[in-house]
């Protein structure tokens, strides 16, 4: 199954691009499954049927699903205090009921990738060829995409695997050191917890994950386009196509208002080299007839996910080199720092820790430097670590 997250400033259109691409890759016999996980029913004002907790046949070949986030979270807090009942009690909590809950803010997101992970799951007849996912505006976009490796490590700290190895020892050892250790609930929500956290980040791993980015042509958009690409290189996801989304046409620049608006969306379009316009079609599209207007791109499936590749020059300078595609990032706001085994990585607004590859946990870093949109840190073998040679 292909994957093709599509974000974008807000604002931009792109749950409508994501409703057309939907559908015309339906249309062309791939059946596709779209997902959004927006409050408003945006997704089924462009598909131009209503769209719910359910997913809804559109065509033969096309599903729409918008999550509950409010079912979800009352789901979710309903086991949390059936499996920690015995605690609650003993603080003298009183239980929420279902009715009373209203789901936080980041429900909608969390509700989105879990529906992610069922959709790559899926079997026989709910399986998709082609899930199209309308993610939010980018910035929301950028952190959801990074929540799965950020919770997987967390919960890897709080509690590591070999102490959870270790937990039919839990009373003995609870007795012998006198403190109370983690009750069995905990251990088993954790192990589900990274179960399914585990199953999201493999669906943004696989080589067929691409993204499709939309923005309008102007300043804003630019800084968007720029800051998207950015933050999704340092997450290894792929730009599958660049959409400039409600291109005025040349006929308006006739000397009147729209003059300036089209020489500036113009400008832009020249300086993002590949991209794919969509012309504005002087309304808010809505249905069959205006999303086939739109004549967005079919998918790519050359996309594949952003390399970073380990460079051998032991035999030249006696490093290695890993090579991190940064496209758009400046030198001034970089950072790194070397943690253990591993790497923190900040450029710009965004940040990654990276475990190191193995060959490079018995280096230390020697440099980096930024060189044509690469991030290229160098590794001095250990002699303390790195076997020897005869």
């Amino acid at each position: 199954m292909r994957t093709l997250l599509i974000t974008g400033p807000g604002g931009s259109g792109r749950t409508t691009v994501a409703a057309a691409t939907a559908l015309g890759a339906a249309r062309a016999g791939v059946k596709t499954l779209v997902l959004s996980a927006d409050r408003t029913d945006t997704l089924g004002a462009a598909l131009g049927v209503r769209t719910g907790a359910a997913p809804v046949q559109i065509t033969p070949a096309l599903t729409a699903w918008r999550p509950d986030a409010a079912a979800g979270f009352r789901d979710d807090l309903a086991g949390f205090q059936d499996r920690a009942s015995t605690v609650l009690d003993l603080l003298g909590a009183s239980l929420l009921d279902p009715e009373e809950v209203t789901p936080l803010p980041g429900a909608e997101e969390l509700t989105l990738l879990r529906a992610l992970r069922d959709a790559a799951l899926a079997e026989g007849d709910d399986l998709h060829e082609l899930l199209v996912v309308d993610l939010p505006p980018t910035p929301q976009a950028l952190a959801l995409l990074a929540l799965p490796e950020e919770l997987r490590r967390y919960l890897r700290r709080l509690l590591p695997p070999e102490r959870q190895a270790a937990r039919a020892l839990r009373p003995v050892l609870g007795r012998l050191a006198g403190v109370p250790m983690p009750a069995e609930w905990l251990y088993e929500t954790t192990a589900r917890w990274d179960m399914e956290l585990a199953a999201v980040e493999a669906v943004l791993a696989d080589r067929h994950t691409a993204v499709r980015l939309v923005a309008e042509p102007g300043p804003a958009g630019d800084d968007a386009v720029r800051d998207a690409r950015l933050g999704l290189a340092l997450r290894g996801l792929p730009v599958e196509s660049l959409v400039a989304n409600r291109v005025l046409p040349e006929e308006v620049a006739d000397g009147g208002l729209l003059s300036g608006l089209v020489a500036q969306q113009r400008k832009f379009l020249g300086e993002w080299g590949e991209v794919h316009t969509v012309a504005h079609l002087g309304r808010d599209p809505r249905g069959d007839d205006d999303l086939t207007a739109l004549a967005v791109p079919g998918v790519n499936p050359a996309a594949f996910p952003i390399e970073w590749p380990v460079a051998d020059r032991l035999a030249e300078d006696g490093v290695l080199v890993w090579h991190i595609p940064l496209p758009g990032a400046i030198r001034d706001d970089l950072d790194l720092i070397r943690r253990g085994d591993e790497l923190v990585v900040t450029a710009g607004p965004f940040r990654r820790i990276v475990p190191l590859p193995s060959a490079l946990r018995r280096c230390t870093v020697a440099g980096a430097a930024l060189r044509e949109s690469e991030l290229r840190v160098r590794f001095a073998p250990d002699p303390a670590l790195w076997p020897r040679t005869r």
